[in-house]
């Protein structure tokens, strides 16, 4: 072959090579190139997962490709959780973690195999489950001022109902209790459910749970609302004022989300996932189905990686407080 023709050729196939190359280091590297898991450490149909089952169903429609939502449940969250900061980090196993189990968990469970705050990395928050204050309907306690009064001149002769010991709806009630200055007699259920068939029965006097979960039980006549623990009313519960601005100033407490990934994830993937939530916020027909759910849904500002970490971290130092002037372990 001429020499001139074969030096030709040789830069032809280099460069084929290059472009091939290029294109293959690209395709690579597009995030995601397969289907996305998110860990959500709860059982299947409590209200965890069906919140983040309809983030992920939101988000996964800005996404080239599907999120599959997986349940590691057990102790608290702190299962899955554990799973999550081992997971390998490459954007392709992510994990909602909420007030238990990024806030509380560390002082309440001994030896926990990872911490909230090193061991993940923050992409975005989650619309807001506040609380509401209730009892069953017909009820003696008309309002939350009737009902701390009460327990104020009868100090621990009021029973109090929580989805378990170290529940979001346990740690909101202890904080109310601490704050109103009363004491009640917590009892524990195995989830909302039945500590709610037993409010509704009168075997209880009252209870603190999300707003999107009460919110049905409420609208059938079932339970009445006494004040919400969110910062202003909500147009869901109407007529129904806050402790924040009744009985109690300052006093706020939800249950949180969040969307993390493992540390150590590259920043695009944080980016994507931020962006296809950004995008989903923008949908009004997903924020306003939130809504109606009773479910808060935050200020654009407020949902960023930044910003859920910083308030992750004055959920810790609140939920410390709480948690060991109350002195609450988790059940064996």
């Amino acid at each position: 072959m001429n020499p001139f023709i074969r030096t030709a050729w040789r830069l032809v196939v280099g460069a084929s090579a290059l472009v091939g190359g290029l294109h293959g280091a690209a395709a690579q590297d597009a995030y995601p190139s397969r289907p996305v898991t998110w860990l959500v450490p709860f059982a299947v149909g409590g209200p965890t997962d069906a919140i983040a089952r309809t983030v992920a169903q939101r988000v996964a429609a800005e996404l080239p490709q599907p999120v599959i939502v997986d349940n590691p449940a057990g102790a608290g969250g702190t299962v899955g959780a554990q799973r999550a900061a081992r997971a390998k980090a490459d954007g392709y196993t992510l994990f909602v973690g909420h007030i238990g189990t990024m806030a509380a968990a560390p002082y309440l469970f001994k030896g926990l195999k990872y911490d909230p705050l090193k061991d993940f990395v923050p992409i975005f928050r989650f619309p807001d489950t506040p609380m509401v204050l209730l009892v069953k309907n017909g009820s003696r306690f008309k309002t939350a001022n009737d009902l701390l009064e009460e327990a104020r001149k009868k100090p621990g002769q009021l029973s109090f109902g929580t989805a378990g010991v170290g529940s979001s709806s346990h740690l909101a009630a202890e904080h109310l209790a601490a704050t109103a200055k009363v004491q009640f007699t917590f009892i524990p259920y195995k989830g909302t459910g039945p500590a709610m068939t037993d409010l509704v029965g009168g075997q209880i006097d009252a209870m603190l749970d999300q707003t999107n979960v009460s919110l049905p039980q409420i609208q059938g006549g079932r339970l009445k609302a006494l004040a919400l623990t969110s910062q202003s009313p909500m147009p869901q519960f109407p007529g129904v004022p806050t402790l924040a601005e009744t009985e109690l100033p300052g006093f706020l407490a939800s249950t949180w989300y969040g969307l993390y990934a493992p540390a150590g994830t590259p920043p695009v993937v944080v980016e994507t996932m931020r962006a296809a939530y950004m995008k989903a916020l923008a949908d009004t027909a997903f924020t306003d189905g939130l809504r109606k759910q009773g479910i808060d849904v935050l200020p654009n500002d407020r949902v960023g990686p930044a910003p859920l970490r910083e308030f992750a971290v004055s959920e810790q130092k609140k939920w410390e407080r709480v948690i060991r002037e109350a002195n609450i372990a988790p059940p064996l």
